[in-house]
């Protein structure tokens, strides 16, 4: 059944919200569990779409899964029958190609559909499939399949020719168990893969260097049981940052890392809010007329392209023209057009999106195009006059737990909908 957001914008946003554990992280983590033969503990999961289909995948190879609560699960690798992950859904998350590191690095075989995922520009795997090949193994995509096989995986220098997150995580987890010593070079520095070699070094595994553009890996015999828990969503918490500026809110984003949110405050108080750091949260205060400026995507530590149709809704209804750049995904304007029903001014020219602010957002009907955009037009629907309703949320729901929920509490007037019926029954009771 298809449903909806409906929403009456116009409410300033003003409260506290939790976040939770980082989707991109937990992801990986979760394959990486699979390495050792013992049970692994691991909490602040966060409760989304991605997550249950990585975890049914898993479970559909023989991996015990034994969810304790919304968010915390126990994942046993021991029992492992099938080295072909087929199941049917796995094509629609793009972590998915993150079992063929865990179950190469294990195994030395693996098979693992090709993966899909939001349609926000061409994401090749040959990065992934060249540090596998440099480890050793024979990699083919055949039937639909990414196939890799090795008789051993052997230790080596690789540098990667584009900073990647999913390859650096990827080979970094087929390294910790390939005989002796293998070096990533120009190796990606996101949060999440710190927060990845952290939870392999915690299961036995030695990795040095993570959160740096060298990372060195001493493969080991075997990983063990571990607990660990998650570190917050940057990107979740980001996004109630941009929403709270937008609706001229008040809110503080706890369960953070401040130190990950740095790129996104840096803007913030670069078009006139308020940002105030705390040790485990931030408070965004808009108060005054939000002002033009510049932003291009970049790897960590720069602006990120998550961020990037949060960052524009924003800049749409602030004073003078701004510039976005993405430098990253190139078909990651496609909210646009769903943005110009609202009443934006933006041109977009190859890469750069050109925006003239206006003074407010007009409520229409949208549709999310994917994820990071779906949560962006949810935000310029709670900063426009009247009623805005976003199709197409499953988008959203893959990385975003009780989104509606967190937002109603800051004071939105936000319900999810199933119906032509629920949605005309909300706009007459909002009045």
């Amino acid at each position: 059944m298809e449903q909806f957001y409906v929403i009456k914008g116009g409410i300033p946003l003003v409260g506290e919200v939790e976040i939770g554990g980082a989707k991109n992280a937990a992801l990986a983590i979760l394959a990486a569990a699979i390495m050792a033969d013992e049970t692994v503990t691991i909490e602040n999961l966060p409760n989304v779409r991605d997550i249950n289909v990585l975890l049914d995948a898993m479970r559909e190879i023989g991996v015990k899964v034994d969810r304790l609560d919304a968010h915390t699960v126990k994942i046993n690798g021991s029992m492992i029958q099938e080295l072909c992950v087929e199941y049917e859904f796995i094509k629609k998350i793009r972590a998915s190609y993150y079992l063929l590191g865990a179950l190469l690095g294990k195994y030395n075989h693996a098979e693992v559909a090709l993966p899909g995922g939001c349609d926000i520009g061409s994401r090749p795997i040959d990065l992934h499939l060249k540090g596998f090949r440099a480890l050793g193994a024979d990699v083919k995509i055949q039937y639909g399949l990414i196939v890799a096989h090795a008789e051993r995986l052997a230790g080596t220098h690789i540098y990667l020719d584009k900073v990647s997150v999913g390859a650096t995580i990827n080979i970094m987890m087929a390294a910790s168990m390939a005989e002796g010593k293998t070096i990533i070079e120009n190796a990606a520095k996101e949060p999440h893969v710190v927060d990845v070699a952290n939870f392999l070094n915690r299961m036995g595994a030695n990795i040095r260097g993570a959160g740096t553009d060298v990372i060195r890996i001493v493969g080991v015999r075997k990983l063990h049981a571990t607990e660990y828990s998650i570190i917050p969503d940057q990107i979740e918490a980001g996004t109630f940052m941009f929403a709270a500026a937008a609706t001229k809110g008040d809110v503080t984003v706890k369960n953070v890392i401040p130190k990950h949110l740095e790129a996104t405050s840096a803007k913030l108080i670069e078009i006139g809010c308020e940002v105030e750091e705390f040790d485990d949260a931030v408070r965004v205060v808009s108060s005054k007329p939000m002002r033009h400026t510049q932003v291009t995507t970049l790897a960590y530590p720069g602006f990120p392209t998550d961020m990037q149709p949060q960052m524009s809704v924003l800049l749409g209804i602030a004073q003078g023209t701004s510039t976005v750049t993405e430098s990253i995904f190139e078909n990651r304007f496609r909210y646009v057009d769903e943005l110009t029903r609202m009443g934006a001014s933006i041109k977009v020219e190859s890469s750069i999106a050109i925006i003239n602010g206006i003074s407010n957002y007009m409520g229409a009907r949208v549709s999310a195009p994917d994820l990071r955009a779906g949560a962006a037009l949810v935000i310029a629907g709670l900063a426009a006059d009247g009623v805005t309703v976003v199709d197409n949320i499953y988008y959203i729901e893959r990385g975003y737990e009780d989104f509606e929920k967190k937002l109603s509490e800051l004071g939105a007037q936000i319900e999810k909908v199933s119906s032509e019926k629920e949605i005309q029954k909300f706009t007459l009771k909002v009045g």
